[in-house]
């Protein structure tokens, strides 16, 4: 097993009650779990509560961790979807979701202008050297198809990642 640095507690808050609060996994554990967690699809606290709970109990604590680390989220979105629709037919209510429409808006915007930018300019740092124009071109033809044809954008998305990849392995580069 190799050698890991220390990662700081307030990076991972779980590291305190994992590692240092009960000792379920020694430090070099929990930096190969943070490691595959962030690897493997879905939220890292979920995926290491999973961990932690196959490592302690085995199915049965992982069942339960999971289910832990989940429930409180479920609970708390079913209860204000509860509230949104015994009430929404309340003035302040629907002022309060008018005025946070633009907030969400902005922050999907947001999101969508950071994804692009790495796609075209890779690190992220406008500059004609590292352009992606392959990334660029797909971007805008993906645009147009949506927006034209308007296909299900899983397809689109779908046909973008197969072309990309077929057309950066003709171009001998890696994907």
């Amino acid at each position: 097993m190799q050698d890991h640095a220390v990662l700081p507690a307030e990076i991972h808050p779980l590291q305190r009650q994992v590692v240092n609060g009960h000792g379920w996994l020694t430090m070099s554990e929990f930096t190969d779990l943070i490691t595959i967690a962030e690897m493997t699809p879905g939220p890292i606290a979920v995926n290491s509560s999973t961990f932690v709970g196959m490592r302690i109990a085995g199915i049965p604590g992982a069942l339960v961790a999971t289910f832990s680390c989940i429930a409180p989220s479920c609970l708390i979105v079913s209860l204000l979807a509860w509230l949104y629709f015994k009430y929404q037919n309340l003035a302040y209510i629907q002022g309060t979701l008018a005025g946070l429409r633009p907030a969400v808006v902005a922050l999907i915007a947001s999101a969508g202008v950071s994804i692009l930018s790495l796609a075209v300019f890779g690190d992220g740092v406008a500059s004609a050297v590292a352009f992606n124009w392959l990334g660029a071109g797909l971007f805008a033809a993906a645009l147009v198809v949506l927006r034209r044809y308007k296909p299900d954008p899983i397809l689109v998305m779908t046909g973008c990642g197969v072309l990309g990849g077929a057309l950066y392995m003709l171009q001998g580069g890696v994907v």
